[in-house]
């Protein structure tokens, strides 16, 4: 492992920024829906919707909420189930609170523009460092370092970076690192291609299991290519802690094929989103329910979080009582077509489907 830099070499800081923004206008990406825009909100939309999420889904996505929410305005006027309904599917449902109350945020607090300060945007709801980095460099052609995981990977291993970045002191000085990097002429066309360099070349050639070194335009700068091993970077020691939990799922559909839905609390698993009544052994669920009910255990089955594995056991129950269940939760009786419009967790939107 070599020495962790403190500062790049000076030929990485003189020639890096430069030979990128050539690389990108050959070879980058230039066609996707959120390029070639200096328009805030779209690229805002992009860059929320692209967490931890793959372009290829996002390509899906991002059309139809510009359909329904053209501008920041229409996004801050809609309510909250409007827009919950239309991500569904995405997942990290936060992303989408965060999304409908930032808009909300820019119409009360910037008058219905986004600002163009990294700093002003990072006080935003669901905006961190990097993402407000994004949307000034591309939009505003701001001097600001974006730092996601595919541009982690890229920088540690053209500065043969091995300080560990599940450190936050590590992280802060890769920042640092980063922002020396940045280009220093004509910013307002350098910024958002240097910008969407770094994005395409860890997307494309410098992959998590694969170095393509052969096609990288920066090889002879990097220092990992250099060493023969550049899958060791980035280094990230510690691991995420994984839980489980068990779930059992009450699905009640009574005699006009409708099915009994409620509301998560605003904070845990599946936060504001609808739901199966849900509980935590078969016995609760049990006890939730009139004498006489014929219960249908279908096959239980592992949806997967980021940091719990959620082992679920679907209850089929047919209701043919005129009175509301009780199961504790308030809810309603929701038909097909009003189901399919709400927000609702990917694995009960797939028992849906098989209703």
């Amino acid at each position: 492992m070599s020495k962790i830099a403190t500062v790049p070499q000076p030929d990485v800081v003189a020639q890096f920024a430069t030979t990128m923004i050539q690389w990108q206008k050959q070879f980058g990406r230039h066609q996707l829906p959120w390029q070639n825009t200096r328009d805030p909100y779209r690229v805002w939309l992009s860059e929320i919707m692209l967490q931890q999420t793959q372009v290829s889904t996002v390509l899906e996505y991002f059309p139809r909420f510009l359909l329904q929410f053209p501008d920041v305005k229409a996004l801050a006027e809609a309510s909250q189930d409007e827009v919950l309904g239309l991500w569904s599917g995405l997942g990290y449902y936060s992303r989408a609170r965060n999304l409908h109350q930032c808009a909300q945020d820019v119409m009360s607090r910037f008058g219905g523009s986004f600002p163009e300060e990294p700093i002003d945007l990072q006080s935003l709801p669901g905006i961190g460092r990097s993402t407000a980095a994004a949307i000034a460099a591309f939009c505003f052609g701001k001097r600001a370092a974006i730092l996601d995981g595919n541009v982690k990977r890229v920088l540690t291993r053209v500065l043969g970076y091995s300080a560990d970045l599940s450190i936050a002191a590590s992280e802060r000085a890769l920042w640092d690192l980063a922002d020396q990097l940045l280009p220093t002429d004509d910013l307002a066309s350098a910024m958002p291609r240097y910008t969407q360099a770094l994005m395409d070349l860890g997307s494309s050639v410098c992959l998590p299991r694969k170095a393509d070194c052969l096609i990288c335009p920066v090889k002879k700068l990097c220092m990992a290519a250099q060493q023969g091993d550049p899958l060791q970077f980035p280094v990230k020691t510690r691991k995420l802690k994984r839980s489980s939990e068990s779930i059992w799922l009450l699905c009640l559909i009574n005699r006009q094929g409708e099915v009994w839905l409620e509301r998560r609390p605003p904070k845990g698993v599946w936060a504001s989103l609808y739901c199966f009544p849900i509980f935590g052994t078969a016995e609760l669920l049990g006890l939730a329910l009139p004498k006489g009910l014929t219960c249908h255990y279908d096959a239980s089955f592992v949806h997967v979080l980021t940091h719990k594995d959620l082992h679920l056991h679907p209850v089929r129950v047919a209701w043919n009582g005129h009175q509301q269940p009780q199961t504790g939760t308030q809810g309603a009786w929701i038909s097909r077509l009003k189901w399919q419009t709400l927000g609702l967790p990917a694995p009960i939107r797939k028992l849906l489907d098989t209703i």
